[in-house]
């Protein structure tokens, strides 16, 4: 059977990501190819989830209404302009993130690539890490590239001189190099700097011990899941010194699932008016037919790509996806009076200021 429009467009994406991380990884590999081809992926990718949604993005003149046309065929758009329809709120980390790597592609110079990839090392991680989120969130664990990906091997970090050398590179980026993150980053808010999505660090730490047959030469421990002592001990390795936690394995149903006050928290942050779980949610998921109704003798019958029917808690709970679907459906004034056919209740000042709290 013949694959769609859309598949091969994501296809697409995965060849340059994975290019992308291949010159990453390479000794020999070129920084501004990285940028090139993680720049396509996410372009690749942006286009692959609006053609399934049945978006238009191409380009139309603003007085004819008509399609931008280039070589015969309608300009699509860019990936600023795609990243602003994914995510309409400007201080959202994931695209304030793939913005910065837009501005670097254009500025990076080829004789500073080397210092540039120590310098933005953890952003460019995070950069890749929200592109396998994204498209995984999208279309599904199906299409993960996790089992196509290796952790490198490296011999820089792992002696003092090397460690030197790396401080020394980054010392030694042009001024201008420098000031266009800094300037970059000086109206991003602290919380986003510091948010895994803009700026993925690690800290390696060799574990030592018995091995058992699932471990992997790699173990992630999210942040979220330590404990409030945890955490703290891991922010002031961060700064100084380091640290080493203790393994925990821990069976978790619908992992990174929502329940429906925590999508409509999310929305709303992200937008000028107010989106309720009761009102708002529920026409969404009604009118899009992601899941049906409470008391269906077909509760399973969702689209598995926003949400799924926990049995033991008879309750629906949604993806990190259904978020994404709800901004492009109704993230601006406009979009929402044309699917609701009412004006949005603004946020009042009490709201604003309680949500600021």
């Amino acid at each position: 059977m013949a694959h769609p429009r859309w598949h091969h467009i994501l296809t697409e994406s995965q060849r340059h990501v994975l290019k992308a991380l291949d010159e990453w990884n390479s000794s020999s590999g070129d920084y501004s190819d990285f940028l090139t081809h993680m720049h396509k992926a996410w372009h690749y990718l942006l286009h692959a989830e609006f053609h399934k949604d049945k978006i238009d993005y191409h380009y139309r003149d603003p007085k004819t209404g008509l399609h931008r046309m280039i070589d015969g065929e309608p300009k699509a758009w860019d990936l600023e302009k795609c990243l602003k329809e994914r995510y309409p709120d400007s201080g959202n980390t994931v695209r304030l993130n793939a913005e910065l790597f837009v501005a670097l592609r254009n500025k990076v110079e080829h004789r500073y690539e080397h210092n540039l990839r120590i310098v933005t090392g953890g952003k460019a991680q995070a950069y890749v890490i929200n592109y396998e989120q994204e498209m995984t969130g999208y279309f599904g664990v199906g299409y993960s590239l996790a089992d196509r990906l290796r952790f490198p091997l490296s011999v820089q970090a792992l002696t003092a001189d090397g460690y030197e050398e790396m401080r020394k590179a980054a010392r030694e980026l042009p001024r201008k190099t420098r000031d266009l993150v800094a300037r970059y980053e000086a109206g991003i808010e602290q919380s986003v700097l510091d948010d895994l999505r803009y700026d993925y660090r690690v800290r390696l730490v060799p574990i030592t011990g018995s091995k058992t047959d699932a471990d992997l030469a790699v173990n992630f421990v999210k942040f979220d899941k330590l404990t409030e002592e945890e955490r703290r001990t891991m922010v002031e390795a961060g700064r100084k010194g380091t640290v080493i936690i203790r393994d925990r394995c821990v069976e978790v149903a619908d992992l990174d699932r929502m329940r429906p006050a925590q999508v409509a928290a999310r929305v709303e942050e992200q937008l000028p008016f107010r989106f309720r779980a009761s009102v708002e949610h529920v026409e969404m998921w009604k009118r899009l037919e992601i899941r049906p109704a409470k008391g269906s003798g077909a509760p399973h019958a969702t689209d598995t790509r926003y949400c799924s029917y926990n049995e033991a808690f008879d309750q629906y709970v949604y993806t990190e996806a259904w978020i994404g679907k709800i901004l492009r459906e109704i993230g601006t004034v406009e979009k929402y009076r044309a699917f609701f056919g009412r004006e949005p209740r603004v946020k009042t000042r009490a709201a604003t200021s309680a949500e600021a709290a």
